[in-house]
């Protein structure tokens, strides 16, 4: 008798290009009714950032000043949020596709990541994508982590949309994004059920 091949995980599961939305009773508070964007999702890992937390210290004007990117001040300003626990000195800058570099990272049909500071040098003065936001941190799982997480009931997926990941309106991102989904917050259960 023939044995199968092991099946491979369909890549339409994974959540990249979706948005991640911790669910009412998250456990962990530095993810408490945050809203993440999911720039990579796959057998190996997760990687993703958090729109919903901005930073106020430091500037992006102070960014550029640490950083000796001119001019400064700059002939565009950027919003900063903290992008989740890892790495949260170095900063990632999630945009639009209409400007890429050499070390951007295509996420999906519409958005890039971009760690270098080209994509800070082109945006300082007054160029670059049309729509951006500067990351400190990123979040990250590990293998397997950020499923057995779901099926534990601590996040909800669904569809990202510009105005979600780059305006300015932190407070309401969590609902809105539950909204997406018409998920009422209040109505959500934090025990996980299993067929």
């Amino acid at each position: 008798m023939a044995r199968s091949k092991p099946s491979t995980p369909d890549a339409s599961a994974f959540l990249t290009g979706q948005l991640l939305i911790a669910m009412p009773a998250m456990g962990d508070p530095r993810f408490s009714q945050s809203v993440i964007y999911m720039c990579a999702h796959s057998p190996e890992g997760a990687m993703g950032l958090v729109v919903n937390r901005p930073v106020v210290k430091p500037t992006f004007v102070e960014l550029l000043t640490q950083l000796k990117v001119a001019p400064n001040p700059p002939a565009r300003d950027v919003r900063l949020c903290a992008g989740g626990p890892v790495e949260n000195a170095r900063g990632f800058v999630l945009h639009t596709n209409d400007w890429t570099g050499e070390g951007s990272l295509k996420v999906d049909s519409g958005l890039s990541l971009t760690a270098s500071l080209d994509v800070l040098q082109v945006i300082a003065e007054g160029k670059g994508p049309r729509e951006c936001v500067l990351a400190l941190g990123y979040a990250g799982w590990g293998p397997g982590q950020l499923d057995r997480e779901i099926q534990q009931n601590a996040w909800l997926s669904g569809p990202a949309d510009e105005p979600l990941l780059f305006d300015a309106d932190h407070e309401t991102k969590w609902r809105r994004a539950l909204a997406k989904l018409r998920v009422d917050p209040l109505l959500l259960s934090d025990v996980a059920g299993h067929a």
